[in-house]
């Protein structure tokens, strides 16, 4: 069996489960594209720990963890099975890599993480771990985290990396969905470009390098799960743009494939 790609996919708004945009119809079509794994491990920018931390819950409950939408998707639940030995393993590879992490054993699945596996794995059958990113860090440690668990791909397990390729609340146009900002757009553009040549120095530099970085990522959360991703191809990866469209004015909803 030839290795899994590492996915990166923009999560966009928990409303995506609902909305007729693009992105959830290329998400609806994306588990099947690829195939069902043995487990998912999701990085999830909406989990930031000190170190890295992996739950092992075996029925990871859905957090619902937002404000002020519609009750409908407050009755969303993801009910899929826990992946607890996937998440010692992932614990056990960053170890050997010298980087500390720990289990968790009462972490659920955020929106980051359901949101978009219940659109690619509807029946919610796949186990699945949540792993944590570490925003203090920054860019370079999460490319090192990635390189870390590579083994995992080998290993039929699909490292799912979730945040949004551009993320600035201030910004959104709710209900706008096709007229992104300038300044959305050619950031988009310059992450898409590094991403595709593999330009390691440009991307965990990217805060000095790309056009509009403090515009599009206020904070790094949400872009570092991209760089887990790009990591677990290993040494010399580069991306594949699999999706490409934005959501409520500013919110990049691209997705990139790693091998």
């Amino acid at each position: 069996m030839s290795a899994r790609p590492a996915i990166f996919v923009s999560h966009g708004s928990p409303m995506l489960m609902f909305e007729p945009v693009p992105a959830r119809a290329f998400l609806s079509a994306l588990g099947a594209e690829i195939g069902r794994p043995k487990a998912i491990v999701a990085v999830s920018a909406h989990w930031e720990t000190s170190a890295p931390r992996a739950s092992t819950v075996a029925r990871p409950p859905t957090i619902h963890d937002f404000g002020g939408f519609p009750d409908e998707l407050y009755r969303v639940q993801y009910p899929a099975p826990g992946a607890p030995d996937v998440a010692r393993r992932a614990i056990d590879l960053l170890g050997k890599a010298g980087i500390a992490g720990a289990i968790d054993p009462g972490r659920g699945l955020d929106h980051g993480a359901w949101v978009p596996l219940a659109l690619m794995y509807p029946d919610a059958d796949v186990p699945v771990t949540q792993l944590s990113v570490q925003t203090p860090l920054g860019p370079a440690h999460h490319v090192a985290l990635g390189r870390a668990l590579a083994p995992l791909r080998e290993e039929d397990v699909l490292v799912l990396a979730t945040g949004s390729a551009t993320h600035n609340l201030m910004t959104m146009e709710r209900g706008v969905h096709d007229a992104p900002p300038p300044w959305a757009r050619a950031f988009d553009d310059w992450l898409a470009a590094a991403l595709e040549s593999g330009d390691e120095d440009d991307l965990v530099n990217y805060r000095r390098r790309a056009p509009y970085a403090r515009e599009a990522h206020p904070r790094d959360e949400h872009l570092l799960p991209v760089f887990v991703a790009f990591g677990a191809a290993g040494a010399g990866a580069k991306g594949r743009r699999l999706h490409r469209s934005f959501t409520h004015g500013s919110l990049s909803m691209a997705a990139f494939a790693f091998e």
